[in-house]
């Protein structure tokens, strides 16, 4: 492959014009980046994790223990695959593969790049587009939900049946704050197309704070704070990650929906989970991030967001939203189902509604630039929103100890001996007594007496 500078941004003309092998060798690239970057996660999650943990991680396979998870998913191959007497076999044999194949297929509207030039044709480093790509998004995350429920249904046991329920329930949940979040991005990009949203993003805006102008960026996470940090936690719970790996909960549900599954499926399940998270994280990045472009101050440099060089950026915020990714599962607790929930019925749902409502009222507004306003409104609304989500709540006035209860008892009650002397009575004391003097005991003697 050979490249050339260009500064053109992909439009949706510049799609469907590559020849078959060129196309043929954008959707392997998809594909292997995909599973690369799954193999890559696993243990790249391991090893931050570990570190966290103040513990080494895998460092015996291959340099840095790199060929760990290569080990593993070999190992997890050669598994006996045991098959459950009660399940739906073909719905039972189908249901991995459909979670993998969602996850892949959303890579295929995710630009990785400008327009290069690969052995004399200019062509998009993406796989297509079309104008609705991020409903094409939304459609791959919704339907990656079937292969959990049907797999949770076709193995005929309990514990998988309740792990599927729970992802309906959260992919229901979070998917309407998920799709607020993205109306957001519509009303300011004035598109659908990924590749027109990422162009959009292309230009900052000047502020003027307190009589002083200063550069701001166009990233729709600047531009649309409140809408950005809905829609990361709410890819958090698509994606069933920590805290809200509800419906693979270890401690209630042994492996949920997967705990019938073994050898090359179970593997599926689990690929199919690292590639959504990886692909979410590309979504966030093209959505929000300014998608291959690069970020201050590498922007100094005129060829920054040309060439093949764009590819190393987008790469560089994928990997920083994993990390995110992985810092959450070292870090929060596991959520009861009822809190988990309320957060999105309850808090995301109703702040995303006011925001949407009040970037409508801002658009109307003819006499004021777009993008200054919605930073002026959007950044403040997002601080309160972070306040309200992590402001820790009123905690009840603790109970009581007996101690204190002995201390504060009324003037002139009936003494109590220190605390340290309330044992327990002795069973075989007790039994002595019973014997010995039975009308006691009726009576309401205390076995202390004896």
């Amino acid at each position: 492959m050979t490249s050339s500078i260009l500064a053109q941004d992909p439009t949706l003309a510049d799609f469907g014009r590559d020849p078959w092998w060129l196309v043929l060798g954008k959707i392997v690239f998809a594909f292997a980046f995909g599973l690369l970057a799954t193999l890559l996660g696993v243990w790249f999650e391991r090893r931050v994790v570990g570190y966290m943990q103040v513990r080494p991680g895998p460092n015996q396979v291959g340099p840095f223990g790199l060929l760990q998870t290569l080990a593993d998913g070999l190992k997890m191959a050669f598994k006996e695959d045991i098959l459950p007497k009660a399940a739906d076999k073909v719905v039972y044999f189908f249901a991995p593969t459909i979670s993998v194949i969602c996850a892949v297929t959303a890579l295929s509207v995710v630009p990785f790049g400008p327009m290069v030039s690969i052995f004399g044709h200019h062509t998009p480093l993406q796989v297509t587009d079309v104008p609705v790509a991020v409903l094409l998004l939304l459609a791959c995350s919704s339907m990656g939900v079937y292969g959990i429920v049907l797999g949770g249904w076709a193995s005929g046991s309990t514990y998988p049946l309740l792990g599927g329920l729970r992802s309906s329930a959260q992919m229901i949940s979070y998917e309407v704050a998920m799709g607020l979040s993205i109306v957001a991005v519509f009303m300011t990009a004035g598109t659908m197309s990924t590749s027109g949203i990422v162009a959009k993003q292309a230009h900052g805006t000047e502020l003027s704070i307190f009589g002083q102008t200063i550069p701001a960026p166009g990233w729709y996470a600047i531009l649309l704070l409140p809408s950005f940090i809905i829609f990361f936690i709410a890819t958090v719970g698509e994606t069933n990650r920590a805290p809200f790996d509800l419906p693979e909960a270890e401690s209630e549900l042994v492996a949920g929906f997967m705990t019938e599954y073994s050898s090359l499926k179970f593997a599926l399940f689990m690929l199919s989970e690292y590639v959504a998270m990886v692909t979410m994280s590309a979504v966030t990045t093209t959505l929000f991030l300014g998608g291959w472009r690069a970020p201050w101050p590498i922007t100094i440099w005129e060829g920054a967001n040309s060439g093949w060089w764009p590819m190393l950026w987008f790469f560089g915020k994928v990997i920083a939203l994993v990390f995110v990714f992985v810092w959450l599962r070292g870090t929060l607790p596991r959520l009861r189902y009822d809190q988990f929930m309320r957060l999105g019925w309850k808090v995301l749902l109703p702040i995303n509604l006011v925001w949407i409502l009040v970037l409508s009222g801002l658009r109307s507004i003819e006499d004021w630039d777009t993008r200054g306003k919605v930073i002026a409104v959007g950044i403040p609304a997002g601080i309160l929103l972070i306040a309200s989500i992590f402001w820790p709540s009123r905690r009840p006035k603790p109970k009581p100890t007996t101690q204190e209860q002995v201390d504060n008892r009324p003037h002139g009650s009936f003494p109590l001996p220190p605390m340290d002397l309330q044992v327990p009575p002795s069973p075989r004391i007790t039994r002595v007594v019973a014997e010995r003097e039975p009308a006691n005991i009726v009576a309401g003697s205390d076995s202390r007496e004896v």
